[in-house]
């Protein structure tokens, strides 16, 4: 009795149900806590559990793909609608092969070729922390794609040209700390599964590895560092990015503030250096000059700029240091895609909220103030006059108005 006492108390102090007993003996603690923080380097929770749920990870949150929507399934430990019946090599086989309980294909919406390089060992301590959370009933659709879309038999092609599995394996020429960036950035923090350009069937370019895509409504710009939107910052400045959300340059909004609020600035300080060490060595392409702007816009745009977004980010564009972003350096401002800038005017940002920065500021919508040809002109006078980037048109603005608009799923 004393025993099983001792084993309450420390499942008690980390945070363990009882429940735990049967799945995770006390010699796995070691295994659940490795299982937790990739659990978080992952960043599982952003789709697996739904903002504002009282249940971690018990899924149903929508996921937008340029072919529709999917929702992430409940990966609690509930036995009917959770992973609590699945098999150790069940789980191992959806994470990093792709494949579902029934032997079915998964969309790429699960980012199993990112997984693909953690190890079996890795997978295993993931479940042994899954083991432990509470199990929630929450029975999922998954598939809301349209037909012809919703048959998973097509991802036997996708598979084929766009899959290849394969644990991460370290570069005996470079050193640790760039080999522990490259698997985290490579592997569990999937990074390029944003931040890759992809085909018409929704692959990674992988000759185009971390140069820039957009998706559901934002843009992940290039983060290269030779002449990508990132170029000009140091290691220590994307490492203070990635831990607290701001640095001298920007502020982390949307997807991207999710992910630093959820995953990166909850890993350790010396994995943060490392993934921001490999991102300085990942060389990118030039960049590409843009034709001139209409000067009759950019006059009616510096104007628009003066009366409303001075007080915050100054007549120079330069912002203030972690609190308002400087848009001489702001990646999104300098990609060839505007949708974050005109997306952020439209509706306004939340920055991200985190340990090391609490402040969290925002940046008011002026969709409601300024129509489709003035937040055109802005845009292009911010994207001309500081990021050298191309001019933002009316129909641009028009399109992403109507792309934000609510959809009933």
């Amino acid at each position: 009795m004393a025993r099983i006492q001792t084993i309450a108390v420390v499942l008690g102090v980390l945070g363990v149900g009882m429940n735990v007993c049967c799945a995770a003996g006390p010699q796995d603690f070691a295994a659940v806590e490795r299982g937790r923080y990739l659990v978080v380097a992952a960043d599982c929770g952003s789709c697996h559990t739904l903002p504002g749920s009282d249940h971690s990870f018990a899924g149903d949150r929508a996921i937008e793909t340029p072919f529709g929507y999917l929702a992430a399934p409940n990966i609690t430990p509930d036995q009917q609608t959770g992973i609590g019946s699945w098999t150790d090599e069940q789980f191992d086989a959806a994470v990093r092969q792709g494949r579902s309980r029934n032997g079915a294909r998964l969309y790429p919406a699960m980012p199993f070729p990112y997984y693909s390089r953690m190890s079996r060992q890795d997978v295993s301590d993931i479940r042994a922390y899954l083991n432990t959370i509470e199990p929630a009933n929450n029975a999922v659709v998954v598939n809301r794609l349209p037909f012809p879309l919703n048959l998973r038999s097509a991802m036997i092609v996708w598979d084929a040209l766009y899959f290849t599995p394969g644990e991460f394996r370290p570069d005996a020429s470079k050193l640790a700390e760039w080999n522990r960036g490259a698997y985290l950035v490579q592997g569990p923090a999937h990074c390029g599964a944003c931040h890759t350009p992809k085909t018409f069937l929704g692959g990674d370019k992988t000759s185009e590895f971390l140069r820039g895509y957009t998706l559901q409504g934002w843009t992940a710009p290039d983060i290269t560092s030779g002449q990508g939107a990132l170029r000009d910052w140091s290691a220590d400045e994307i490492a203070t990015y990635l831990e607290s959300g701001h640095n001298t340059y920007a502020a982390a909004a949307g997807l991207m503030g999710e992910v630093i609020e959820l995953s990166t600035s909850k890993l350790t300080d010396s994995d943060i250096k490392a993934m921001a060490a490999y991102l300085k060595d990942v060389s990118g392409a030039p960049a590409e000059g843009s034709p001139a702007a209409d000067q009759d816009i950019l006059a009616a745009g510096g104007a628009i700029y003066q009366d409303l977004c001075v007080a915050c980010h100054r007549r120079d564009g330069h912002g203030v240091p972690n609190m308002f972003p400087n848009l001489a350096e702001a990646a999104t401002v300098k990609t060839a895609d505007p949708t974050s800038v005109v997306r952020v005017l439209l509706q306004g940002a939340q920055t991200a909220a985190t340990d090391r920065e609490r402040t969290a500021p925002a940046m008011p919508a002026f969709g409601w103030q300024l129509n489709d040809a003035q937040i055109a002109a802005v845009a292009t006078y911010v994207r001309d006059h500081f990021g050298k980037a191309p001019a933002v048109s009316e129909a641009q603005v028009k399109n992403e108005r109507v792309a934000r608009e609510p959809i009933d799923l």
